[in-house]
């Protein structure tokens, strides 16, 4: 049994293209799988590990539960022994949702709404004064005090400062048994039929009680019960007046403001939380900003006439119901719809955009008859509103947003919450203001605090601040510093959002669990990697363990155990090749040894390209953290956009060029990040960007539909002369469709069973044996291979099949050449890993007629990519740059930083520290720079250290 405690057997697992391997894998150790992208590394750590274990955790429950949960498929494996509760850290990013932000997913921010909640000074908006807080006892002994010997009235506020005739009011409170109300600072009697003027606003207090204070018994219990009254009606507020001097002096049982009576509720953590009613700002529902009418999207040209299309979201005059209405608006103010937008009267204008109500007649002079008309018009700032509001299609809000701006909203100014919530401090801070602090400012500031708080206030906040400081902590280990608590989580990258669960993973300070990460390194600079190292070695140390799937050198090296995974990929893989610690691991003859021991190595080019002397200049842009930055982008080359986590690379690239070249060749509607100006668009005729996102969501998307092979296929077949007799066209070799496919499966090639509260099983179809088409279908052979055979092909299989048909060779060749020969053209595209997805996306655009004047646009290509992966990814690369195209790349791997023409680096640190270009050059012009990061590292790699 021991063994069980020392490592994880897996015996026969066969998922995906693992060929029915064994391997044990030592506990409480940091373990890295590594091969190259598509030999099955995810198969064993995701597909077979942690599929197992979510497996067994979910069997632990009811059937009755369940059966609500949906069961989960068992890895295909013979047994796994010594498995520990698994936790899977993943690239996904995280929620998309507006309300997820840094400080929610890390639980900060719930930390933080507690502290506020229990440690924090009320502020009030009005006068800035420090709220109080009394209890009745207080109350009481405070009026004894101060008023001893004088004639009082004590009141009970019900309105304050709100219009209104109040009638029900009055009689509602004469109801009561009082008799006395004072009503704008005068005392009256309630009579009969009393009310105020409606269109004024109003302060309502009713009188409890008039009396002398003295220090009698009668005299404190009449003002025990007289407090008791008062707090009831007055809503825990009550006013005292001195009849004399006409002093009036609020107290209250809720934090309250001394001078000018207004009171907050205390304070609970959902007061300080965006996502609850208590504390989000009414107005933009506490996501900070609103979708608000652009007259000038509206009216883009006020000299052109209404007839003419002044109205953009109309265009020109036509026969239709809202050309009616401006018809009817214009016989109204006495225009005509000929006449320029800026001439018409401005009465119309404010009707035209936001409707009315109106009735009037017009008397034709030629007949001699008057006509009435009636105009009840909703306006078209209002429709267009109403559709972003209301409309179910997100084609009609993408319409309505184009006439609208995205603005801060003016109520909360960005901070999300109500008024209230933002005058709680904490040493002259509130928590939107700490929420917007970089992480790293933020420790500061905490581990700062101590010296600020009172001594009630840091008994209270002891054990507070300690779970705050160490979250702050872990996401500094990680490299996380300039990010801030508010940033939302749909923004991040796949790398940061893994990083963060990692961070919160290290901070719940589980011991015995399993932990597995995929590619926890991407998107990190060298300078950070030791940081996530030493992360991932202290989750070991606590008695984790830990698996990577990375291709990372400096992990691999500082790693206890390397699986290697290979030899090739796909088919050819599946196999362990190597087994062992770094040393040992370094021994063996394989591609992953040979490039960590220097035997292989990716080359620096002779010469770099010096370009086509053109270039796309872009000034001014200010987005995110970027500081007026300009840049100048040379055409014709291969380009790296470089710079630490955090430093304004994606903004620059991916949120403000590419939108701006997207919207002027394609029409793109994703709006650029703030800029001036840009220059040298005519020198390109497209852009193209080429990400990691899967190529198809589902099983029924492969690589012959992608790249639109299958569809020449299927051409092919259809012209096949027994086909031509049966009359079958292209359709009928379609699994997609009823015609030629199976219809048990539907094309499938798999029937699911469904066992209620077991996971749902897939088996073969019995019709069909897994062919997806019908027998009349298959009948149909080229070559003697039935369409079914074609898609069971491997792509090296395929090119030498169809090397005859340039049309469907051409496109096989360029999925070859990027290295992906292995994978067959049915394959599931659900079942290719991201750096697949990414090259099939590029033999898809290789394949296409090239103009060399393409602007290619690539985030963090290698990610998923093995060393022998980015040597192939870098030859597709230079193709595609020889060509005379210019290939932008945003990246922090150095085997491809020392291949690119060019070098932007952005600096010098992440968040405000960043967002200015550093250096721009070739990489030998580059290391010349002292304060550079990528200049320190890439010295390195070019051996010039």
């Amino acid at each position: 049994m021991s063994r069980y405690n020392d490592f994880i057997e897996v015996k026969g697992a066969r998922v995906h293209n693992l060929k029915n391997i064994d391997v044990s894998i030592p506990r409480e150790k940091l373990v890295v799988i590594t091969g190259l992208s598509g030999s099955g590394k995810s198969s064993l750590a995701f597909d077979t590990i942690y599929a197992e274990g979510q497996r067994r955790y979910i069997e632990t429950f009811s059937a009755y539960a369940r059966q609500f949960l949906g069961g989960l498929e068992r890895p295909d494996v013979d047994k796994i022994d010594g498995l520990s509760p698994v936790i899977a850290i993943e690239q996904k990013t995280t929620s998309k949702s507006p309300r997820s932000t840094v400080g929610t997913i890390t639980e900060i921010y719930d930390f933080m709404r507690l502290l506020f909640a229990r440690a924090s000074d009320a502020y009030s908006y009005n006068t800035g004064d420090k709220m109080i807080s009394y209890s009745d006892e207080q109350i009481k002994e405070l009026i004894i005090s101060d008023f001893k010997g004088k004639r009082i009235n004590v009141l009970a506020p019900v309105i304050r400062s709100r219009k209104g005739h109040y009638r029900e009011l009055f009689e509602q409170i004469a109801k009561q048994g009082f008799v006395k109300v004072r009503t704008d600072g005068e005392i009256r009697d309630i009579i009969k039929g009393m009310k105020l003027d409606r269109y004024k606003t109003h302060d309502i207090e009713i009188v409890i009680d008039r009396l002398v204070v003295d220090d009698t018994v009668d005299n404190d219990k009449r003002l025990t019960e007289t407090i008791n009254t008062a707090m009831y009606h007055g809503e825990d507020v009550l006013l005292v007046i001195d009849q004399d001097t006409n002093e009036a002096r609020y107290f209250s049982r809720s934090l309250m403001c001394p001078s000018s009576g207004i009171s907050y509720p205390n304070p609970e953590p959902n007061n300080f939380s965006f996502n609850s009613p208590k504390g989000a700002c009414s107005h933009c529902n506490g996501i900070g900003t609103l979708y608000q009418i652009n007259e000038s999207k509206i009216i883009p040209d006020d000299t052109l006439s209404i007839s003419n299309g002044a109205l953009a979201p109309h265009g020109q005059e036509k026969n239709s119901w809202i050309f009616k209405q401006f018809e009817t608006i214009a016989q109204r103010f006495n225009f005509k719809l000929s006449d320029a937008y800026k001439d018409i009267p401005a009465e119309a204008k404010q009707m035209i955009l936001y409707g009315g109500n109106d009735k009037f007649s017009i008397e034709s002079k030629t007949l001699g008859v008057t006509r009435d008309y009636k105009i009840d018009f909703e306006g078209v700032a209002n429709f267009i509103e109403n559709q972003y509001k209301t409309a179910e299609s997100s084609s009609l809000k993408r319409w309505a947003k184009e006439f609208m701006d995205q603005v801060t909203c003016p109520v909360c100014e960005g901070s999300r919450l109500k008024k209230e919530s933002l005058y709680f401090k904490i040493n002259e801070k509130n928590i939107a203001d700490l929420a917007n602090t970089d992480i790293v400012e933020l420790a500061d500031w905490f581990y700062n605090l101590h010296e600020q708080l009172s001594e009630k206030q840091l008994k209270i906040a002891e054990e507070i601040l300690k779970e705050i400081k160490s979250r702050l902590q872990f996401l500094l280990d990680v490299g996380l510093d300039y990010l801030t608590l508010n940033r939302s989580s749909k923004s991040l990258s796949g790398g940061e959002a893994q990083r963060i669960r990692l961070a919160t993973q290290i901070g719940s300070q589980l011991v015995g669990v399993l932990y597995i990460l995929d590619e926890p390194s991407i998107g990190l600079h060298q300078r950070d990697n030791e940081k996530l190292i030493n992360s991932l070695v202290s989750l070991r140390d606590i008695g984790n363990s830990v698996i990577v799937v990375e291709h990372d050198k400096d992990m691999i090296e500082r790693a206890d155990y390397i699986i290697d995974i290979g030899p090739k990929a796909g088919k050819h893989g599946g196999d362990i090749i190597s087994i062992g610690g770094p040393d040992e691991l370094k021994s063996h003859d394989t591609l992953t040894a040979d490039y960590l021991n220097g035997n292989k190595e990716i080359a620096v080019p002779k010469e770099r390209r010096s370009g086509n002397g053109n270039y796309i200049e872009l000034k001014g842009c200010t987005g995110n953290n970027l500081k007026n930055v300009s840049v100048k982008i040379p055409l014709g080359k291969m380009i790296g956009v470089t710079g630490v986590s955090g430093s304004g690379k994606s903004t620059l690239i991916n949120e403000t060029l590419y939108p701006i070249l997207n919207a002027y060749y394609f029409n793109g509607v994703k709006k650029p990040m703030p800029y001036k100006s840009i220059k040298g668009l005519e020198h390109i005729d497209k852009v193209i960007d080429i990400n990691q996102s899967p190529i198809g969501r589902t099983p029924r998307s492969n690589p012959a539909t992608y790249t639109g092979t299958f569809s020449e296929i299927r051409a092919l077949f259809a012209k096949i002369p027994e086909a031509m007799i049966r009359g079958y066209k292209a359709g009928r070799f379609s699994f997609n469709v009823k015609g030629g496919r199976c219809e048990t499966c539907q094309g499938g090639g798999l029937r699911v069973i469904e066992m209620n509260f077991l996971p749902d099983v897939y088996v073969e179809c019995e019709t069909c044996q897994g062919k997806r088409f019908n027998r009349e279908t298959l009948e149909i052979r080229y070559k003697g291979k039935s369409i079914s055979d074609v898609l069971n092909m491997t792509i090296n299989e395929a090119v030498t099949f169809f090397e005859h048909i340039p049309k469907i060779y051409n496109k096989l060749k360029t999925i070859k050449d990027v290295g992906l020969g292995y994978i067959t053209l049915g394959q599931q595209s659900t079942t290719l890993s991201g750096g697949e997805a990414q090259r099939i996306k590029l033999a898809t655009e290789l394949s296409k007629r090239d103009t060399g004047n393409t602007f290619y646009i690539l985030d963090e290509p290698t990610t998923g990519l093995h060393f022998e992966d980015i040597r192939v990814l870098m030859i597709v690369l230079n193709k595609l740059a020889n060509k005379g195209n210019t290939v932008l790349i945003i990246e922090h791997n150095l085997d491809v930083i020392k291949m690119v023409d060019h070098i932007i680096d952005i600096g010098y640190e992440g968040g405000k520290g960043g967002g200015q270009i550093i250096v721009e050059g070739s990489p030998e012009d580059i290391i010349k720079h002292k304060k550079s990061y990528t200049a320190k590292f890439l010295k390195k790699e070019l051996h010039l250290d």
